[in-house]
């Protein structure tokens, strides 16, 4: 896995954040960094609300979390859950391969970063996604099941090579927060909001793969189980951090937002790459 000039720069990035680059192309990395991922914080930053407590953000991210699941499911979410066919959720499952064939990995860098109480709580959500030591349980593993079921290649570099910019973009965004970000906080606000939206955010794509009779299911179905232990264990973190020193709050709401941007353009890419092949799948 090598990254070309030719490469988009999210597709550059994400190679970089799992290889060793050499010099010109970890300046390449830090460029693409600084030119993407350090204006969106400052202004999600800038944007915060004027929070006056730890509290008030966890109030203010469940109204945010409240908002978005009475509202509904999106367009897109109703497509992949009512609509789409085989051929498209197999283009959906192609496309988010990135991040399901390699799941958690791009968390890793934040423990070194926290506190032994916040530290504790992020490694037992961790501990579930890895699977418990189980190799079978990974979800990594439970989405190269899925691949696998629906014919496609299990090797990571296939997909690599196809991927949409902005599914490359989601891996990314969680590889700086939890490696490069001026401050930890960015992490615990994005997880905490990912973990706890993933309860809604899954059911289209647990409900498409019951609709089409897709077996190997348990990627989703698992994370509509788990998730609510993990968002609750996320909520702990940001509490425990703030035990150990002042929690830079307009950092954690940053997070949150900059998560949730990044979560609603990755969908709508891969649904509009599925609905591109409508014709075909007709014919």
């Amino acid at each position: 896995m090598k990254a070309s000039a030719s490469d988009g720069p999210q597709r550059r990035l994400y190679i970089y954040n799992r290889t060793a680059p050499d010099l010109a192309g970890y300046a390449d990395q830090l460029d693409i960094e600084r030119e993407w991922a350090v204006p969106l914080a400052r202004r999600a930053e800038q944007g915060a609300p004027d929070f006056g407590s730890r509290e008030e953000l966890m109030d203010a991210l469940h109204d945010l979390l409240d908002a978005e699941q009475r509202g509904g499911p999106s367009e897109d979410e109703r497509f992949i859950a009512e609509d789409a066919s085989l051929a498209q959720f197999r283009s959906i499952v192609t496309d988010f391969a990135v991040d399901g064939l390699v799941e958690s990995q791009s968390h890793l860098g934040i423990i070194r970063r926290l506190p032994a109480k916040a530290r504790t709580a992020v490694m037992r959500v961790l501990i579930d996604e890895f699977g418990c030591g189980n190799d079978d349980q990974e979800h990594a593993q439970l989405y190269t099941k899925l691949v696998a079921e629906l014919g496609l290649p299990t090797d990571l570099e296939y997909y690599v090579g196809i991927a949409p910019e902005e599914t490359f973009a989601y891996i990314n965004l969680f590889h700086w927060f939890a490696e490069r970000a001026p401050a930890p906080e960015y992490f615990l606000g994005g997880y905490a909001y990912f973990e706890s939206s993933v309860l809604y955010g899954f059911k289209c794509y647990a409900a498409a793969s019951e609709r089409l009779d897709i077996k190997n299911d348990k990627y989703y179905t698992e994370h509509l189980y788990i998730d609510t232990f993990h968002s609750k264990q996320m909520q702990a973190s940001i509490r425990a951090l703030e035990l150990a020193r002042p929690v830079d709050l307009p950092k954690v709401w940053a997070g949150v937002t900059m998560t949730s941007d990044v979560v609603v353009a990755a969908t709508e890419a891969v649904a509009v790459r599925a609905r591109a092949l409508a014709p075909l799948a007709a014919s």
